[in-house]
């Protein structure tokens, strides 16, 4: 197929290269990011705006930072909505708010064509291993349509709903996430300022019902102090936010996740906005006025 790829970032650039390896033709335009040379040496067509990219593809994929970018790059002069042909679909893969992502959908499917949510989780390292997890939101003979382009992008792939479900899937990933790296942090101040290396403390930990992958992973990040990003806590704030508006909406409390959110707010008052979001650490450790450190090895 024709596949317009618009955010070829951090994450987008994989995952584009994933299908253009699967064999599909892609069409670039320049928006936010630079055109990666891969993709272009891989023989993608650039055009002069996302509206002309709209044009020529059967499929459109965005992966954009925040809810403003997806609606500026769809519904903004020359954008996407713009050159849309009918019968075409878009697919976003950004991680945006469940709200309006269904009046956008509204607004495409008013032009006879397809809209499909599908954010994900699994950070640079399951983009570019094409592991990602994908919750969709989508018309189930819809998703069957796109569903081949999804495997060649990721591994678990779940359409949860109607469209709207794929992003409320990701905020509920996303306090989950949250919650369980301040745990994992929390525990591991503990342990090292009561004297007991946190690296053994950790090994322990993973033989038993506290083990998570977030222990595995993010508490060794945690212990050798390696915070460059996989996943930015300027990203991790904002998607807790959509959490946090999303219940307002619902006329409900999410306590811990407003806790975690908060942590977050510390660390990006200390400059951490680009850290990786497992150096919440970080701001439990100036709470308690001691940083993890380990004697193993």
């Amino acid at each position: 197929m024709k596949v317009g790829f618009v955010g070829v970032g951090i994450m987008g650039r994989p995952m584009a290269e994933h299908l253009q390896a699967g064999g599909h033709e892609l069409l670039l335009a320049q928006h936010r990011s630079p055109l990666p040379a891969e993709l272009l040496e891989g023989g993608a067509t650039v055009c002069g705006s996302l509206r002309e990219l709209a044009a020529g593809a059967e499929i459109v994929v965005l992966m954009l930072p925040d809810t403003p970018d997806v609606e500026a790059a769809l519904f903004g002069a020359n954008g996407v909505a713009a050159g849309l042909q009918a019968g075409a679909c878009v697919i976003d893969m950004s991680s945006i708010d469940p709200i309006e992502t269904r009046k956008f959908a509204e607004r495409i499917r008013a032009l006879g064509c397809d809209y499909v949510d599908a954010p994900v989780s699994g950070g640079e390292v399951g983009a570019k291993a094409a592991s990602l997890t994908i919750m969709c939101g989508a018309d189930a003979a819809v998703f069957e349509r796109v569903q081949p382009l999804f495997a060649l992008m990721g591994k678990n792939i779940t359409r949860v709903g109607d469209v709207g479900a794929g992003q409320v899937a990701k905020v509920a990933n996303q306090i989950i996430v949250a919650l369980n790296i301040e745990a994992v942090a929390e525990a591991l101040v503990f342990a090292s300022k009561a004297g007991v290396d946190p690296a053994r403390v950790r090994e322990a930990l993973m033989g038993g019902f506290a083990a998570s992958r977030v222990l595995e992973v993010h508490g060794q990040r945690m212990i050798d102090r390696t915070f460059a990003p996989g996943f930015r806590i300027a990203l991790h704030q904002k998607d807790l936010g959509l959490a946090l508006s999303s219940a307002r909406a619902l006329g409900m409390s999410l306590p811990n996740t407003a806790s975690a959110q908060q942590l977050f707010s510390a660390c990006v008052a200390r400059g951490g906005a680009d850290m990786d979001h497992a150096s919440m650490v970080r701001a439990l450790e100036a709470l308690a006025d001691h940083e993890v450190t380990s004697t193993a090895g």
